[in-house]
């Protein structure tokens, strides 16, 4: 069984109140509830994590490696500046694919550039909590394709 790690990353915890206009008004427990359904459709082990900090992020990304087999990631505003995220991402060797709810290219400049996307295998953005989803289906074609499967 296939292991893998959704991280959020600062004020994700807050979803459901936070700018439902840019964010929706789903709630942090539910998104998760829901990403974790939809990873058992693989029969992929799921669990989630938030933090706010930094530092707890990367030591979690070092985690990872050792414990899961790939990792979603929502780094949030982290995306756009933390060098050391990207770091601890390139070091894991793990696949990690970045995520965001809202289309970070459609809004403030400083949102345009991700400086974690060419350390991850894909960026999904912009379509609310289904980013998770698509990024879980990613997951499990890397892997299905990896494995020599047919594709569907």
């Amino acid at each position: 069984m296939k292991k893998i790690l959704v991280i959020h990353g600062p004020n994700l915890n807050l979803l459901g109140e936070r700018e439902p206009g840019v964010y929706g008004t789903d709630t942090f427990e539910s998104i998760n509830n829901e990403i974790i359904e939809h990873a058992m459709k693989y029969e992929f082990h799921c669990d989630v994590y938030q933090s706010n900090h930094e530092g707890e992020i990367i030591d979690k990304l070092h985690l990872a490696r050792k414990n899961y087999d790939g990792v979603i990631l929502n780094a949030g505003a982290y995306t756009h500046y933390s060098y050391a995220i990207r770091d601890a991402i390139a070091a894991i060797k793990i696949p990690v694919v970045e995520v965001h709810l809202s289309n970070i290219h459609s809004r403030d400049e400083f949102r345009h550039t991700s400086v974690i996307a060419p350390v991850c295998v894909g960026q999904i953005s912009g379509f609310g909590k289904y980013s998770y989803y698509m990024a879980v289906d990613a997951l499990y074609y890397k892997w299905k394709n990896e494995s020599g499967a047919n594709n569907d």
